[in-house]
């Protein structure tokens, strides 16, 4: 056997990989974080034609699938405030999202938050407002007669149901939006309509009958998406609608919901895809699962019981008690993630039901929504006029 010198053969290099192709490797696996762009492309302009990309953006996102939690969106004292999660360099000042740049007369209420975008109310217009935080993108939408002010529920979400694909990855996707209201003098029938960005109009309006006449309907319990269809808890009653079908149901809940508030009711992920509930009633957190049976029949069962006292985290005083002191309400349930957001007393906490551990996030004063925002941070986009490098040594 004789032994080649004067370096790698012509066949061993050609095999080799490409050094862009390695270091795009390296960089796909930062953690998702608002920084870590920024951060690489700051290094030389090499590195930052690779991370600004459009090819290596969408191969770092379906890598992490899931864009990371930014923050929380509230509603507080007739403004809307947005309270960051993360700690420095990835904390995003709240002042960077100020929603009065999106309504002329600088009040807006949010109405929900899913797939990197807000939806609000411009309430002195009458009007939708669509945005992106992160870039700024905005559509002023007209509400539609039909839809009764001041009683109706807003939803945003993307318009991509694929499995490939990751939502809140790509700004320019499409989306749309859901309102549901009722109508009639006793709310005796509920109507919805859904918007489209692609068309630019509302579609037709959709109707069924409400479970009763006294139905009641108030726009503080947010929409759970579960597959393809998206539900909405109220009292002993759940709404679904099927985006496919455009069908619109009422269907009924557990035997355990009839007199439990509503704002304690969160629908949830169950096991193989299917709807479930949580229901939060001291001192258990009680979760069912709808089950379907080849005739379409639905049954209700009990899936899983947590004791509150043993979620690791929350305050040792979370215990039955009648009359007791503690104040405990179930606000957002994170579809991604599978978190459910808990006040108790004044602070607020993160609950993973899987691991049935807790997070404390921050003190609130009073009974308010929350509602948690993910997105990926692209480098070379600012926040409010704010570059990247004021981004990074933000307080």
């Amino acid at each position: 056997m004789t032994r080649r010198s004067g370096g790698t053969s012509p066949a061993a290099a050609a095999s080799l990989p490409d050094d862009d192709d390695m270091l795009r490797e390296i960089l796909i696996r930062l953690p998702p974080r608002p920084s870590s762009l920024p951060r690489v492309s700051a290094v030389c302009r090499r590195w930052r034609g690779i991370v600004t990309d459009a090819k290596f953006l969408r191969s770092f996102r379906v890598h992490h699938r899931k864009p990371p939690l930014l923050g929380v969106f509230q509603n507080i004292n007739g403004g809307i405030v947005f309270t960051p999660l993360l700690d420095r360099p990835d904390r995003i000042h709240p002042q960077r999202f100020d929603f009065g740049r999106y309504s002329r007369s600088r009040s807006c209420a949010l109405l929900d938050c899913r797939h990197g975008r807000v939806l609000l109310e411009d309430l002195d217009q009458h009007e939708l407002v669509v945005c992106d935080p992160i870039t700024g993108e905005q559509r002023h939408i007209a509400i539609p007669p039909e839809i009764k002010r001041g009683y109706f529920e807003g939803v945003v979400l993307c318009a991509a149901c694929d499995h490939g694909h990751v939502h809140g990855g790509r700004h320019s996707c499409s989306y749309k939006v859901v309102l549901l209201s009722t109508a009639g003098g006793d709310n005796q029938c509920l109507v919805l309509c859904v918007y489209s960005l692609e068309t630019g109009e509302w579609g037709n309006l959709i109707s069924t009958e409400a479970p009763h006449e006294d139905f009641y309907f108030y726009a503080d319990v947010p929409a759970t998406l579960v597959g393809h269809c998206l539900y909405w808890s109220r009292g002993d009653h759940i709404l679904e609608f099927d985006l496919g079908s455009q069908n619109l149901a009422v269907i009924m809940g557990p035997p355990v919901i009839d007199d439990i508030y509503d704002e304690n009711l969160l629908i949830i992920h169950a096991m193989d895809g299917a709807v479930g509930i949580a229901v939060l009633s001291e001192p258990h957190l009680q979760m069912w699962q709808r089950n379907v049976n080849v005739h379409g029949v639905s049954t209700w069962a009990p899936w899983k019981t947590i004791e509150m006292h043993t979620i690791l985290g929350l305050p040792s005083q979370v215990e039955a008690q009648v009359g007791g002191s503690k104040f405990i309400r179930g606000y957002e349930y994170d579809e991604d993630t599978g978190i459910i957001f808990l006040q108790v007393d004044n602070s607020v906490y993160m609950v993973q039901l899987k691991s049935t551990e807790s997070t404390q996030l921050y003190d609130t004063l009073g009974a308010c929504d929350h509602h948690p925002f993910r997105s990926f941070y692209p480098p070379g986009t600012t926040i409010r006029g704010c570059d990247e490098a004021d981004m990074l040594h933000d307080s």
